[in-house]
């Protein structure tokens, strides 16, 4: 099973971020937009993994507090395209209490920097200036107080996500 630890969104921060890819696609740009019940962002990636109950398990020993996501520009990855996240102390140790319980538990994961953002738009396409991008730029902000493993499998229309459990911040 393919796995993942994310932090998922209200209607509010969803509906902002569908604004954004409507935008983009006023100005022509093509690909795979991701669809507005798919997007999130990633805290970690773990990848093929047989057992999601036992990553479950380990994520439950995380003790976290609310953090404050807040939609903070755009950027690309090659022809990837985001809405980025403005970076925060308890976002960030965050990512590292779970990123530390997940390697302590010998749960491999992708260990490349955590960059936080919201992918919109896979293998785009856009012959504008990237400047007429930035002229509508996403706005929110949203108290995050629960981490969802997810899981991924490629459906006919793309990915399909499902929620397999989530743990929820100390108060």
């Amino acid at each position: 099973m393919r796995l993942f630890i994310a932090v998922q969104f209200s209607d509010k921060i969803l509906n902002e971020l569908s604004r954004i890819q409507k935008y983009w696609q006023s100005l022509g740009m093509k690909g795979h937009y991701v669809s507005t019940e798919n997007l999130h962002m990633t805290i970690a990636f773990i990848g093929e993994y047989k057992d999601p109950y036992y990553v479950l398990e380990t994520l439950e020993t995380v003790s976290f507090s609310p953090f404050t996501v807040e939609l903070d520009g755009i950027g690309n990855f090659g022809d990837l395209y985001w809405v980025g996240t403005r970076r925060n102390e308890e976002m960030e140790a965050t990512v590292k209490r779970v990123r530390r319980i997940l390697a302590i538990n010998n749960i491999q994961y992708d260990r490349k920097r955590f960059s936080p953002h919201i992918t919109l738009v896979r293998k785009a396409i856009f012959d504008g200036k990237i400047e007429k991008l930035t002229e509508v730029l996403p706005k929110g902000t949203e108290e995050i107080d629960s981490l969802y493993l997810m899981s991924s499998t490629h459906g006919k229309n793309g990915m399909i996500y499902e929620v397999v459990g989530n743990v929820n911040a100390k108060r």
